[in-house]
This record gives C-alpha cells, sequence and structure tokens, in this order.
C-alpha cells in the first residue's frame, strides 16, 4: 500500500506580529509612532527643551558609563522610572542623560526583567 500525502487541514494563519529586517529600525520606529500616541510627546519643542536641560545639567555625560559625548545625537533623556504612557510621569521625571549605547542595551535589558 502506498503513502500518499493527506491536504492540510488547517489554513496557515497570518501573523499577529509584523516582523522586520535586522536594522530595519526606520520601519520599526515609524510603526511604533503610529500604534503608541505618548510617543508624539518626543517630538514637541516642549520635550526637546527639557531634553536640553537635562544634557546640561548633567554636563553630556552618561550616567552609567560616565562618558562624555559632544554630539548630542548619541545621547538620550531617559526616564528614570518607566512612564508606560502615563503623561504626568513622562513629564515629570526624573529624567537621567545616558549614551545610545547604555540606553540601547544596559537599560532596555533592566527594564525588561522588572
Amino acid at each position: 500500500m502506498a503513502l500518499r500525502t493527506l491536504k492540510p487541514k488547517v489554513a496557515m494563519l497570518a501573523p499577529r506580529l509584523k516582523r522586520y529586517a535586522p536594522g530595519d529600525e526606520t520601519e520599526r520606529s515609524r510603526y511604533r509612532d503610529e500604534t503608541q500616541a505618548w510617543r508624539r510627546w518626543y517630538k514637541t519643542a516642549r520635550w526637546q527643551k527639557l531634553r536640553m536641560s537635562v544634557l546640561v545639567r548633567d554636563l553630556f555625560t552618561c550616567q552609567m558609563c560616565r562618558k562624555m559625548e559632544t554630539n548630542t545625537s548619541q545621547l538620550v533623556c531617559d526616564h528614570v522610572d518607566q512612564h508606560h504612557g502615563n503623561e504626568e510621569a513622562f513629564w515629570s521625571g526624573p529624567f537621567q542623560t545616558l549614551c545610545k549605547t547604555c540606553h540601547d542595551s544596559t537599560k532596555q535589558k533592566m527594564e525588561r526583567r522588572l
């Protein structure tokens, strides 16, 4: 008796999460901007002024690795405590200056553990 392939009984399900190619941060960021309304707050003049005041206060120095960075595009004004989209927590802080490396690796790992 020969074996034969049976037709699948379940159709392929569409993925529920959009997948991004490694390094496609621009597209991922655009998607997050569209789905998380609080991310617009980062594009306001109010945030830019607050961010710069924190960077100046911390003397453009990462509070984790202590690296001083003159290129402000490589510095992040970080919320010490997660705000989870709460507007009052977003604007009230506390804040710290982090270099992008510390923010995108060390700080993110710490927050994922919580």
